[in-house]
C-alpha cells in the first residue's frame, strides 16, 4: 500500500486539503471569456433554468421545450426518496474522506473506465482539474467498491447497500424519463410501445455512476472543477449538493448560466447520442463545473447509454419527413470520434453528421462535443 511519502511523488495524486495556492499545473486560461449569470429564475427571464415536474400532466411539453432550447432541465417530482438522496450524498462524502493511501488502491489506470482519480476526460488536457472522482458500473458495484475496502467491513457494506438502492430507483426513473422524452418528441402511446418493442432502448440501456468531489479552492478564479464538455451518451441525471457549481453554456449572447442547487431536484443533461437518436430535435448541452473558496461540492452523475454493440441512428419517428442528419454509430465508435475531435478542436457531432450544412448537426456551433 502506498505511503504518504510515496503519494507526494505520485503524479496521479494531488493533496487538495494541503493546497494553499493553485499551482500552474491546475491553472486554466480563458475561464472568464464569457460572463456568468444566475439561472435561479429570480425575477424570471431567459436565463431561468427550465424546471420539469414529472407529476405535471403537461410534463412532456415542458421536456420538449427544455430539450429543444436548453438540452438540460431541473427535474422535480421524480419519486426518488429525499432521505435516500441524503444517504447517497453522505456516502459519497465519506468515500472521499478516506485517507489518500486507501483511495489510491482503487486508482484508475490507463485504459480503465472505472476507478478513482481525475475525470476520465482529463487525459486530453495538459492542465489538471480541481476535483477527484470515482467511476463504477452498477453491474459490478460491489467488486468495484472492494478496491476501496478490500477487507469489506461495515463501511463497505453500508456504501454498497446505499448505492444499490439508489441504482434501483434511478434505473426505474430512467425508463420513465425515456418514455417522457419519446412522448415529448410527439409519439403516441402506441408509437412509444412500438419503438420499445423494436429498438428495446429502455430494456438494454446501460448505466455508469461517477462520483465527484470538488474541494474548496484557494483561488477559484484560476481553477476549474470539470472542463466544459457535452456528455456522450443518451442522458445523464446529476445529483448535486446544495453548493452551486454546475454551469450551462448559452448563446445570444454567449454566457454561462449557473444551475441553482434546488433541494430534492436533479439536473438532467441531454447527451450526444440522444441528439443523434432524436435527429437533432433534442440537443446535447455544453456544461462545466466550477469551484469556490469556501465549500466543498459533491455531485453524482448517473449516465445512461446504449450497449457497446448497438448502432445508434435517428429514430424513424423523429424524422418527421426530414432526412437523417447523422450516420449510425456505436457508442465506442463515437468515443473514438470524440477523441479525434478533442485532439483537432473539431465537433464530434459534426464529424458524424451526414450533411455538415444540416441545422441539427450545427446546433452546437463550434463547440467541442466531448
Amino acid at each position: 500500500m502506498p505511503t504518504p511519502a510515496h503519494l507526494s511523488k505520485d503524479p496521479r495524486y494531488f493533496d487538495f486539503r494541503a493546497a494553499r495556492r493553485v499551482p500552474e499545473t491546475h491553472a486554466w486560461p480563458g475561464l472568464h471569456d464569457h460572463p456568468v449569470v444566475d439561472g435561479s429564475g429570480a425575477g424570471g427571464g431567459p436565463d431561468a433554468v427550465p424546471v420539469v415536474d414529472m407529476r405535471d400532466p403537461c410534463a412532456a411539453e415542458a421536456v420538449a421545450l427544455a430539450a429543444q432550447d436548453w438540452g438540460a432541465f431541473l427535474l422535480e417530482g421524480h419519486g426518488v426518496p429525499l432521505e435516500l438522496l441524503a444517504r447517497v450524498e453522505a456516502a459519497i462524502a465519506g468515500m472521499f474522506a478516506l485517507p489518500a493511501s486507501e483511495k489510491m488502491r482503487a486508482v484508475r489506470r490507463p485504459g480503465d473506465s472505472c476507478g478513482y482519480g481525475s475525470p476520465p476526460i482529463s487525459s486530453f488536457f495538459s492542465k489538471c482539474m480541481w476535483s477527484e472522482g470515482y467511476t463504477f458500473s452498477p453491474a459490478n458495484l460491489r467488486s468495484d467498491l472492494r478496491k476501496l475496502w478490500p477487507k469489506a467491513g461495515h463501511d463497505y457494506r453500508q456504501c454498497s447497500a446505499v448505492m444499490e438502492e439508489f441504482h434501483r430507483e434511478m434505473r426505474a426513473l430512467a425508463d420513465k424519463l425515456l418514455e417522457l422524452f419519446l412522448v415529448a418528441l410527439g409519439l403516441t402511446g402506441e408509437q412509444v410501445a412500438a419503438v420499445e418493442s423494436e429498438q428495446k432502448i429502455a430494456e438494454t440501456m446501460t448505466a455508469t455512476m461517477h462520483l465527484n468531489r470538488y474541494p474548496k479552492c484557494p483561488d477559484p478564479k484560476r481553477a476549474l472543477g470539470l472542463i466544459a464538455h457535452t456528455d456522450s451518451g443518451f442522458f445523464t441525471f446529476v445529483l448535486q449538493s446544495l453548493v452551486p457549481g454546475l454551469q450551462l453554456f448559452r448563446h445570444g449572447p454567449d454566457r454561462w448560466v449557473t444551475v441553482p442547487a434546488v433541494p430534492g431536484a436533479m439536473v438532467v443533461n441531454v447527451g450526444d447520442l440522444f441528439q443523434i437518436l432524436t435527429n437533432g430535435r433534442f440537443h446535447s448541452v455544453y456544461h462545466r463545473a466550477v469551484v469556490n473558496r469556501d465549500s466543498d461540492r459533491i455531485s453524482l452523475g448517473y449516465f445512461l447509454g446504449p450497449p457497446a454493440h448497438v448502432k445508434v441512428a435517428p429514430l424513424r419517428e423523429a424524422l418527421a419527413g426530414t432526412p437523417a442528419a447523422y450516420r449510425a454509430v456505436t457508442w465506442p465508435e463515437y468515443m473514438g470520434v470524440r477523441k479525434k475531435a478533442f485532439t483537432t478542436g473539431a465537433s464530434a457531432l459534426k464529424m458524424v453528421a451526414i450533411s455538415t450544412d444540416n441545422d441539427a448537426a450545427n446546433h452546437t456551433d463550434d463547440l467541442i462535443s466531448s
